[in-house]
């Protein structure tokens, strides 16, 4: 499994022992909702702390229903949700489901990289399909078309996108839902960033799904600043729903039953909180949308997640890797190379606005400056 390149920054930002500005880590730079830490706390006091059931208690799994009804146009029954470990575990118990030693999974080129380390801890083999600039960066039915081969199980999709911000439109999204019916695939969707998209709205693939091959896994880390409570959700069609559950023992048991307290009253409790996060992202991402138009640097328009892509190709060269190392030592900004994020991201670098107005200032400002 290869080292991730964000890390080869992190650790020199680490070793300098020097303070820097942070662009680098997609974090969110908020508390949980006070009512959220209350009802984790208060789970520890009651002594909620024993076993509970493999696919989540039963108050959040019903909960969630109605979150996926209402928010996300999906109808299921309860126990075709699976409480999971955080999203990134729920995206390996998807895949765990679906893919044997050998197989492929068809993974977005430039995204997350750690859809290509599931897959090779699985003993599978991650193919990179491209996200293109004069395509939006949006997947085309024709690019995987021609990566298909005997041996393709799953396509993943990652709407809004991390690193892009990207958010696919819901005719795209069906169509990829009928390639995946087409051949017999899973499509596996990632939607860790669901309630954050700006001016348009968020569809979930399994809008779409006639045959009961889409699985979409969903996080609270995002939407409530809950990223060290590992809470998430995988959504199964009604086949395989009994699998998912049943892999849960061997893996992780079960959710902690606080996490899942806490996650409950998350989703169920004042929502102010989300909306304020949500409006703060956006803030950020116009002001820096409009200093890197002033820097004259090239960039996509994020309508989703809290990320910036910006082209940095005139300055890097062919080595994307080195510059953002050079950026840190000269300027003391760290930022994500884009190819971390696959060979795609080559003169690429994902900014993160999950910082403070004035870092998010200092750092395109040091970006500009750079040769």
């Amino acid at each position: 499994m290869p080292r991730s390149g964000i890390r080869r920054v992190m650790d020199a930002a680490w070793a300098s022992g020097r303070p820097f500005i942070g662009m680098h880590v997609g974090e969110p730079d908020f508390d949980p909702p006070a009512h959220v830490a209350a009802a984790g706390a208060q789970a520890y006091l009651d002594g909620d702390t024993h076993y509970v059931p493999n696919g989540g208690i039963p108050e959040l799994t019903r909960a969630l229903v109605e979150k996926l009804r209402t928010a996300n146009g999906i109808e299921v029954a309860p126990e075709q949700v699976v409480v999971s470990a955080g999203g990134a575990q729920a995206l390996h118990l998807a895949l765990s489901m679906t893919l044997a030693a050998g197989e492929e999974v068809l993974v977005p080129d430039p995204g997350w990289p750690n859809y290509r380390m599931a897959v090779g801890l699985l003993q599978g083999v991650p193919v990179g399909y491209p996200l293109r600039p004069e395509q939006g960066f949006v997947p085309v039915v024709a690019d995987l078309e021609a990566l298909l081969t005997p041996r393709t199980r799953v396509l993943v999709v990652n709407s809004p996108s991390n690193p892009l911000g990207t958010v696919i439109p819901g005719p795209r999204l069906e169509e990829l839902v009928r390639f995946a019916e087409r051949h017999d695939l899973w499509l596996l969707s990632d939607e860790c960033y669901d309630a954050l998209t700006y001016g348009v709205a968020h569809v979930s693939p399994a809008t779409f799904d006639r045959t009961g091959c889409v699985l979409s896994a969903f996080s609270f880390s995002k939407t409530y600043a809950m990223t060290g409570v590992r809470v998430g959700y995988l959504v199964c069609p009604a086949s395989v729903a009994p699998v998912a559950a049943k892999l849960q023992e061997p893996m992780v048991a079960c959710v902690n039953a606080p996490a899942q307290r806490a996650a409950l009253a998350a989703l169920t409790g004042p929502q102010e909180r989300v909306h304020e996060m949500r409006g703060t992202y956006d803030a950020r991402r116009r002001l820096a949308l409009d200093l890197l138009e002033q820097a004259g640097i090239p960039h996509v328009v994020p309508h989703g997640a809290f990320y910036l892509w910006a082209d940095v190709s005139a300055r890097a060269g062919g080595d994307v890797e080195s510059w953002a190392v050079r950026l840190l030592e000269q300027e003391r900004v760290a930022v994500a190379p884009g190819t971390a994020f696959g060979a795609g991201g080559e003169g690429w670098v994902r900014l993160s606005l999950a910082t403070s107005t004035d870092d998010i200032r200092e750092g395109i400002a040091a970006i500009g400056r750079m040769a």
